[in-house]
């Protein structure tokens, strides 16, 4: 049988004693409760000391925690998978690292993570715009349909080309597109790409304050490029891409 341990969710600014209800991960019902040292808490539900595979399920029931404490208090978001053995190594570990959490919950006070990619529409007007814009391309391909003659090194060197001007527009309109949202975030995070029609995939922190003004600039922005970008706008989230704690195994042993 499994040791039962203490799987952490994120980290709050509280001495106050919480209970959040029977939402653990792991489908069994355990309470989710807050386990503190001084004015820090940890958000932890009762759990074998196992791996949890990174599944949807999984992945949802941590991050559903974390976002039902964010309605209360400032969350530090806990990596996911993070397990102690019980609430002894838990205040051992705030108390260790109190100023290192304190500083990062006043630095993300009052703040949320919102996420913004944004995908080309058309992909031919985008390759069409590339050829365009480029004379040696353009010149290469232009010989290739005049003589009818190709060969190999040709057209490999024709792919490189593209593909090293496709990653330069994508830098070139995603600065451009950043350099809007950056003027009411006070910090942000650039994701990778999941595929070439995406060419921004960032996440920004914003005051909760500003938030309208954000979603107003994601709205001009979907005007401007309507007939060129999808935007896909999601938040408010914990700060994910900016403050999640990250406990190494080693340091339960402390």
């Amino acid at each position: 049988m499994e040791k039962e341990g203490k799987y952490i969710y994120c980290i709050i600014g509280t001495k106050l004693e919480r209970n959040f209800g029977p939402v653990g991960i792991g489908g069994r019902g355990d309470e989710v409760y807050s386990a503190g040292y001084g004015d820090l808490s940890m958000v932890v539900s009762a759990s074998p000391i196992t791996r949890y595979t990174v599944s949807r399920e999984n992945v949802l029931a941590h991050e559903r925690v974390v976002e039902e404490v964010m309605k209360e208090f400032t969350v530090l978001p806990v990596r996911f998978c993070t397990i102690a053995s019980g609430e002894d190594k838990i205040r051992n570990l705030l108390d260790r690292r109190r100023r290192e959490f304190k500083n990062l919950l006043r630095d993300i006070d009052y703040k949320v993570e919102l996420n913004v990619r944004a995908i080309w529409k058309d992909m031919d007007m985008v390759f069409k715009e590339i050829l365009e814009e480029n004379r040696e391309i353009k010149s290469l391909k232009e010989n290739i349909r005049n003589t009818g003659k190709t060969n190999t090194q040709t057209m490999l060197e024709i792919g490189r080309m593209v593909e090293h001007a496709l990653k330069i527009k994508k830098e070139q309109e995603s600065e451009s597109i950043e350099s809007v949202l950056k003027k009411v975030a006070s910090d942000y995070r650039i994701n990778r790409n999941s595929d070439n029609k995406m060419f921004l995939n960032a996440a920004f922190l914003a005051d909760k304050g500003r938030e309208k003004e954000f979603d107003n600039l994601i709205d001009d922005l979907g005007e401007r490029y309507k007939d060129r970008v999808k935007f896909m706008y999601t938040g408010p989230f914990p700060p994910y891409n900016f403050a999640t704690i990250t406990i190494h195994p080693e340091e339960w042993e402390k």
